[in-house]
């Protein structure tokens, strides 16, 4: 790349040369250490500006222009530009630093705060994706986590409502709870009922937080049996999941859906109720948060989750998640104004 502005350096000076000193080309050279700071850093941008500089003086040499008035004051502003340009890229360059160093901790905070899944857990084939609706984000108030019990596995989807830090904050709260608890094996109301009043009463203790004041998570808990062919859920204000069979999609709708976590304190396993749902072998279940249907395209259409997946047939849970999260960035014009996470699972024969 570097050649290129060394070569804009070879052509402008060969103009001159062959336009005579009548034409002045000389402050074209300008061009050369701006391009070569478009993508080099300050170094190369120095020494291609120094070049044109040089470039510069030996052309006025060349046509006897050295002394005069006005090619000195071209060759004065060529030399202030160039600086100008190279301390703009020293600068660009510590804020590029910066930026890498902040999207290095991001990816970090995202594999301890939302561990990948397991592709396989059980009897279970699982893919998921995220996406954070924040630009330069990797991580926001969506989460997901699937755990294994002595007999079956447990799955954890939910939405933060709330902004910035404390929806972050309030996910990695429920996330840690879920991955303390669920691996206990609890009775299934017990477990939601601690999700729930470990977010109530942490946001409590913050309840002079004006932000901490308008948070709550839904949550879809779903407890999946090994050698039973069902799935067990409590749905607490979130979008049911989606099971797909032969083509058919049936969204899995509880009969009374609980509070949302963090909306009511001391909570028992009494107030829920958990109901089972068939999932043979080779049903594929679909779990997503609002972020998916909820989003808009430009005339503000919904996405049609549902029916995009009975006209797919999709069967493979990977397939699934990463034609969902393709389609929806196209249905969108490629900007997503919520968090979006998905997450398939297959029961495998």
């Amino acid at each position: 790349m570097i050649g290129v502005p060394l070569g804009l350096i070879a052509v402008i000076v060969a103009l001159d040369l062959v336009t005579g000193p009548d034409i002045h080309l000389g402050p074209l050279l300008v061009a050369a250490p701006a391009l070569t700071a478009a993508f080099a850093g300050p170094r190369p941008t120095a020494a291609v500006g120094a070049l044109a500089v040089t470039a510069q003086i030996m052309l006025s040499i060349v046509f006897g222009r050295l002394t005069v008035p006005d090619n000195e004051a071209q060759t004065v502003a060529l030399f202030l530009a160039t600086l100008f340009i190279v301390v703009f890229r020293a600068v660009h360059a510590r804020h590029e630093q910066a930026l890498d160093q902040v999207r290095s901790v991001a990816d970090v905070a995202q594999k301890v705060l939302l561990r990948p899944l397991p592709p396989h857990i059980g009897p279970l084939t699982i893919a998921s994706v995220y996406v954070a609706a924040e630009a330069e984000a990797q991580i926001g108030g969506d989460l997901y986590a699937a755990v294994r019990t002595r007999d079956g596995t447990r799955v954890l989807i939910g939405d933060v409502r709330g902004k910035g830090l404390t929806a972050v904050g309030d996910a990695a709260l429920l996330l840690g709870a879920f991955r303390a608890a669920a691996h206990r094996f609890p009775p299934f109301p017990r477990l939601v009922a601690h999700l729930q009043n470990t977010v109530y009463w942490d946001l409590e203790g913050l309840v002079d937080d004006d932000a901490a004041g308008e948070s709550f998570v839904t949550a879809l808990v779903l407890e999946i049996p090994d050698d039973d062919p069902s799935v067990i859920l409590i749905n607490c204000g979130h979008p049911p999941p989606l099971r797909l069979r032969d083509g058919e999609v049936v969204p899995l709708m509880v009969r009374e859906t609980a509070l949302p976590l963090g909306l009511a304190g001391d909570i028992t396993e009494s107030d829920y109720e958990a109901e089972a749902f068939p999932y043979r072998e080779d049903d594929l279940l679909l779990l997503y948060t609002d972020g998916v249907i909820e989003a808009r395209d430009y005339r503000g259409v919904f996405y049609p989750l549902t029916e995009r997946l009975a006209a797919w047939r999709e069967t493979d849970p990977q397939r699934l998640v990463n034609r969902i999260h393709t389609d929806l960035l196209a249905h969108t014009g490629g900007a997503l104004d919520d968090d979006v996470a998905l997450v398939a699972l297959k029961r495998r024969p």
